[in-house]
């Protein structure tokens, strides 16, 4: 699995010209499921997406809090085109990103685990394979992208803007 999270100040999901769901202060996750990717996957970047460490603390130590440690928010927005092959001409090939039912009941697990590790009402989705226009107000503006290696524990691929 692969996700970018990004330390929003605020972010929502609207489908159809309906917001369907909105967060505060907190994380946007957009996660992607590849070929492949099972349970274990889905358990390792759950729990990494939630203690992450993207806030300071009160002290003024720098990446001391995760979006537990503040009470923030998580938005989780399934996004296939996260995998996206783009090495040859230019269209890009999602024969990376897995599809259908089996997709779908993979990222439900990811989503609803990630609730289960948390809070269920700080954790927000959007709408599997809907058209969706996500709007957030970047903190910081900090962006990571995490994806899960062979043994099932993610790695870090770090792109953080920093001050």
């Amino acid at each position: 699995m692969k996700a970018i999270l990004q330390r929003v100040l605020s972010a929502s999901v609207t489908v159809e010209k309906e917001v369907v769901s909105s967060i505060g202060k907190g994380v946007l996750v957009f996660a992607a499921v590849a070929p492949g990717d099972t349970e274990k996957e889905a358990d390792s970047l759950a729990a990494k997406v939630l203690k992450m460490k993207l806030w300071d603390d009160d002290a003024g130590g720098r990446w001391k809090k995760s979006v537990q440690d503040i009470g923030g928010e998580v938005l989780c927005v399934s996004q296939f085109t996260l995998l996206a092959s783009t090495k040859k001409g230019n269209k890009p090939d999602f024969h990376g990103a897995m599809g259908g039912e089996e997709a779908k009941r993979l990222y439900e697990y990811f989503f609803n685990k990630v609730r289960g590790i948390y809070t269920p009402e700080r954790v927000k989705n959007g709408v599997f394979q809907a058209m969706m226009e996500v709007a957030l107000i970047n903190d910081g503006p900090v962006t990571l992208e995490l994806s899960t290696g062979q043994n099932g524990k993610p790695e870090a691929a770090s792109k953080v803007a920093t001050e």
